[in-house]
């Protein structure tokens, strides 16, 4: 069994979200599928009630973060009451365009993490250009969790290792010259590495330019496999208990 931890297959990202999560099911692929909005958040949800290998997460990206009202925080904190629901997320910080507001930003993540803290669920963190923020937020709440697409160096990975999380590794493992993912990888351990595609983005290099897809996921675990010396299938039994242990997911 295969578990991917991140990606966004619903109707409002991918045309064929449908067929994709069937064709995912006829692989024994599992996928927790990342809301960022309300109408994405209710499409996963419906999605994780529909198929058996389709697991929701639900939460509020930073690009909302001047727009959110208490309305959409009290949606958000029913809707995470389903069974279905096995993680807050996608949630974070991101100044790759300046912090202007990164105050704003801050504050929906706390909120976020609140609601993770009341709902007693993990979270799936995004972090860019804000890794310092993004532990010092963390730190400050009693939660557990993933960093997707993690883009931090190994040294820092260990810290949030140490907080409870595990590290998110996606398609940017196998580009060429991303020699960053691939020492933070040498520098872990296996039992800390959760694997992901962001389907439909970050797709491998050797998809470069197409839509991708959690079939995609093979190119992330070959490469994994082969930074660590591992069969393929080490890496795929190992990275699938993290993820059902880390989402409690009874599959």
């Amino acid at each position: 069994m295969i578990i991917d931890t991140h990606c966004h297959v619903y109707s409002s990202e991918m045309e064929n979200a449908e067929e994709i999560i069937k064709e995912a099911a006829e692989n024994d692929m599992h996928v927790i599928l990342n809301g960022t909005d309300t109408i994405s958040n209710r499409e996963v949800l419906k999605l994780s009630e529909k198929y058996d290998n389709a697991h929701a997460a639900l939460g509020y990206f930073y690009t909302l973060a001047d727009d959110i009202t208490d309305e959409d925080i009290s949606l958000l904190d029913g809707q995470l009451s389903s069974d279905n629901v096995v993680a807050v997320g996608e949630i974070g910080l991101d100044y790759f365009n300046g912090n202007d507001n990164k105050d704003s930003q801050i504050e929906l993540f706390e909120k976020m993490l609140n609601l993770a803290e009341k709902h007693d669920l993990p979270v799936i963190v995004h972090s860019r250009k804000a890794m310092q923020d993004t532990f010092d937020v963390l730190k400050r709440h009693n939660v557990i969790g993933s960093l997707h697409c993690y883009q931090g160096s190994a040294e820092m990975a260990q810290q949030f290792i140490k907080l409870g999380f595990l590290i998110g590794i996606g398609g940017p493992i196998t580009y060429t010259n991303n020699k960053k993912t691939k020492r933070t990888v040498k520098n872990i351990d296996i039992k800390d590495i959760l694997v992901e595609t962001d389907s439909p983005y970050l797709p491998p290099q050797e998809k470069r330019g197409e839509m991708n897809t959690p079939q995609n996921i093979r190119y992330v675990i070959r490469k994994i496999a082969e930074e660590l010396d591992l069969k393929e299938y080490e890496v795929i039994e190992t990275t699938a208990e993290n993820a059902k242990k880390l989402f409690r997911l009874k599959i």
